[in-house]
């Protein structure tokens, strides 16, 4: 339950520091305070498209960056708690892939 309410406020912040990221990275591209809105007939394509990917790569990579740090918050955060040392083992796919694996016959491997 802590978790979701990290997560949400971790996503509130993540998106305000995108949106500034983005305006800033905006003005000192084209000049401009706000970046073309796609109803905007009087700009062009490929200026509105630039605009969309290059906001669509912020948002992108401050989302990545802020889930990141909060995920290893929790992690660092839990190894306290239980006395844990940081990782715990294999992560679930290595799992789910190793109980796969016991399952097929031994003539059957890499078929």
């Amino acid at each position: 339950m802590l978790y979701r309410w990290l997560s949400l406020v971790v996503s509130l912040l993540g998106g305000m520091v995108a949106v500034r990221l983005f305006n800033r990275f905006w003005t000192k591209v084209r000049g401009e305070e706000h970046a073309p809105d796609a109803r905007d007939l009087d700009r062009g394509w490929r200026e509105v498209l630039l605009a969309a990917g290059a906001q669509g790569a912020v948002y992108g990579l401050v989302k990545a960056a802020t889930r990141r740090m909060a995920a290893q918050s929790v992690r660092k955060d839990l190894a306290k708690h239980t006395g844990t040392a940081g990782r715990t083992g294999a992560t679930r796919t290595q799992a789910t892939g190793r109980k796969a694996r016991e399952r097929v016959p031994a003539g059957h491997r890499g078929r």
